[in-house]
């Protein structure tokens, strides 16, 4: 059967999951059945969408079969009746098609669907079977995470790693949504979940997908230029913070539209991804342009002030429990990063891809004047800072505002935005997740250990982690400064979130960014995996109830595996040439089939 008549979740008390459609999103375009195939096209009621679902039934092992048509308003279908003796196998097999106008013209969509359904008909099931199991033991072999002593952990992690290989996008069209494939929470939305949680964990472990992620942003610059322009800025691209198509699709601008952090969020991820990869063809015929565009954003709204530096007001950063502020530190950190590896792209492509550079600088009307001054707001841009307190205050006014009443808050009053009106929460000291302590891990090596100490302690005692994005960043600062049974508390409830649905809402779907926190967790947190200035650096810690642990990372076209237990921490390059890493400042130059072994730093 294909059945039709489906609506999407509606929840009135929680208006992240619902979708506001009463009735059916779609109309049945078109429906019919021809012998053993059945068509069905739909088209949604506002954007025009079309979708062609084609499914072929292939039945053996009965000579007295006798099949007929099945047929509702929404729903096709056939039926099959035949007498079977004991022992007797039948054999059905179903072929599913499924095309969209987004993939090619609307008129070609039968042919298409048709054309598919043909090659999967020719190489059979155990074909199509034998390209999956290779594919997943390809996933495995470089990517698999192994914990030894705590199987309750190790069915967690592989798990969300699953999750998110089945839920991605892989064509440069599609993205994956924040509850993957799983449920209709957020409609299916795209966020920055992508840039910051997702793209990390594909692009050191299957950097081909990292790469159709950014591209999809790519192909969506042009409806970030339009927002811009929307948005009142004359350049530049301002990319949306919920979205499908590209377009903004969230209705309350405090806690999203003015999350301007996004465009530096994309320009990280290009940056981690093409340094990781090497592929400096996506940055000349695609990264540089969505960078170049994105920055121009920075550049229009950062203005000088006496005795601080350039400023930036009126943004959200991450926490969207603290909305529409001056000087967001995570938000100016990102930016100032942002305008500093923008005018470096520029002077890269100059110097190595000069033609490729003046094809992008006609392109985008781009002086030189304008990429000097990329540099000079970076140099000159304001980070907060509190010297009483010696921490980095979340924003100008931050510290000013009371701190919430956590002691007389009951749990059945969280999270804090199902029950307190927003206003009532932003004129608080309270955190829904990580914001500041996000900056501490990605740019890690800027601060001291006692300054991320401060920093660490503050934010942990007025963060509610309401957010499912927050308990992994705080578990992987948490191992950079040391708190490592901290660390462990926060894994614990990473690692199985959707499985024990700690957050009470699997039913909405699972939380995708949370799933690749798990890994980042046990890469960037326990085992310290961090590149600076192209120099790759390890600090393995090992906790007391792990008799080990193992995880692999795909560097510049190097496969590392990383194995520690109580003694020691294993460096093996499955492939690859020859790669210098440091490990606890220890110098180290791993070559093929021949593993490298430190005494583990307790």
């Amino acid at each position: 059967m294909l059945d039709g008549d489906v609506k999407n979740s509606i929840s009135i008390e929680d208006p992240r999951l619902g979708s506001g459609i009463l009735d059916r999103a779609f109309l049945i375009n078109d429906k019919g059945i021809d012998k053993d195939i059945l068509k069905m096209q739909i088209k949604t009621k506002n954007s025009g969408l079309r979708l062609l679902c084609t499914s072929k039934n292939i039945l053996k092992g009965s000579n007295d079969c006798i099949s007929y048509d099945y047929k509702e308003e929404y729903k096709i279908g056939i039926c099959y009746e035949f007498n079977i003796k004991k022992s007797q196998q039948i054999l059905f097999n179903k072929y599913i098609v499924y095309i969209t106008s987004r993939d090619c013209c609307e008129h070609d969509m039968d042919d298409i669907s048709s054309k598919i359904l043909n090659e999967a008909l020719n190489k059979g099931f155990e074909e199509i079977k034998t390209e999956q199991i290779g594919y997943m033991k390809d996933f495995w072999y470089k990517s698999d995470v192994e914990i030894k002593g705590n199987l309750y952990l190790q069915q967690g992690i592989r798990f969300n790693m699953f999750h998110l290989l089945q839920s991605t996008g892989k064509d440069g069209k599609t993205n994956i949504g924040a509850k993957g494939l799983t449920g209709e929470g957020y409609e299916g939305h795209y966020f920055w979940d992508t840039e910051m949680y997702v793209i990390p964990f594909f692009t050191y472990t299957k950097p081909e997908i990292a790469r159709k992620l950014l591209e999809y942003r790519y192909n969506t610059l042009d409806k970030a230029r339009e927002r811009a322009r929307q948005m009142s800025h004359e350049k530049g691209a301002l990319f949306p913070w919920r979205t499908i198509n590209g377009e903004e699709c969230s209705a309350y601008f405090p806690a999203s539209t003015a999350q301007y952090h996004i465009n530096s969020d994309i320009a990280y991820a290009i940056k981690k991804y093409v340094e990781a990869a090497e592929d400096f063809d996506f940055l000349r015929e695609m990264g540089a342009k969505i960078v170049f565009e994105s920055v121009r954003i920075f550049a229009d709204i950062c203005h000088f002030v006496e005795n601080k530096g350039y400023c930036i007001d009126g943004v959200t950063g991450p926490d969207e429990y603290t909305a529409i502020v001056n000087n967001n530190a995570y938000t100016n950190i990102m930016a100032k990063e942002h305008l500093k590896y923008a005018f470096d792209t520029a002077m890269l492509l100059k110097e190595k891809y000069i033609s490729d550079f003046n094809n992008i600088k006609n392109e985008l009307c781009l002086e030189d004047d304008e990429i000097d001054n990329w540099k000079t707001i970076s140099d000159n841009m304001y980070i907060p800072y509190d010297n009483n307190l010696k921490i980095h205050p979340q924003d100008d006014t931050f510290l000013s505002k009371k701190i919430w009443d956590f002691e007389n808050t009951p749990k059945e009053k969280y999270p804090l935005l199902l029950n307190y009106h927003p206003l009532v929460i932003y004129r608080h000291q309270v955190c829904k997740q990580a914001d500041w302590v996000l900056a501490l891990f990605l740019f890690s090596e800027k601060f001291t250990i006692e300054q991320k100490k401060r920093d660490f302690e503050y934010y942990e005692k007025i963060t509610t982690h309401d957010s499912s994005l927050s308990p992994c960043i705080f578990s992987i600062a948490a191992c950079d400064v040391g708190y490592i049974d901290k660390a462990y508390d926060y894994f614990i409830k990473t690692a199985r979130m959707d499985l024990d649905d700690n957050h009470g809402n699997t039913k909405d779907g699972i939380h995708a960014a949370n799933m690749a926190g798990s890994y980042m967790d046990i890469v960037f947190g326990f085992g310290g995996f961090r590149v600076f200035e192209d120099k790759v650096f390890f600090k393995p810690a090992l906790l007391g109830s792990w008799q080990g642990y193992s995880f692999k990372v795909n560097y510049k076209k190097r496969l590392i595996k990383v194995s520690v237990d109580m003694k020691k921490v294993c460096f093996d390059l499955i492939e690859g040439e020859d790669l210098t890493v440091f490990c606890y400042d220890n110098e180290l130059k791993l070559s093929k089939n021949n593993p490298y072994i430190v005494d583990i730093m307790r």
